[in-house]
């Protein structure tokens, strides 16, 4: 279930992974050789918390659609 911080909606890392379809074995070993770049927030706890843009963008890489490796390129 997403929550809301200060009006932004936020999805868990099984949350998201599961709407972009790809498993967290997958998304551990992208971050871990420099693939793709990591989310921005995190709770106060260190989980990852991801936003539309973030799902958007790890799902477009997942599925090859000629999107940035990361949010600067």
């Amino acid at each position: 279930m997403p929550i809301r911080i200060q009006g932004q909606t936020f999805y868990r890392t099984k949350e998201a992974l599961e709407r972009i379809g790809i498993s967290r074995r997958t998304w551990f070993r992208w971050l871990q050789e420099n693939i793709i770049e990591d989310v921005e927030h995190k709770d106060r706890k260190g989980w990852r918390l991801f936003t539309e843009e973030d799902i958007e963008r790890i799902s477009n890489f997942a599925y090859n659609l000629n999107t940035p490796l990361n949010q600067d390129g």
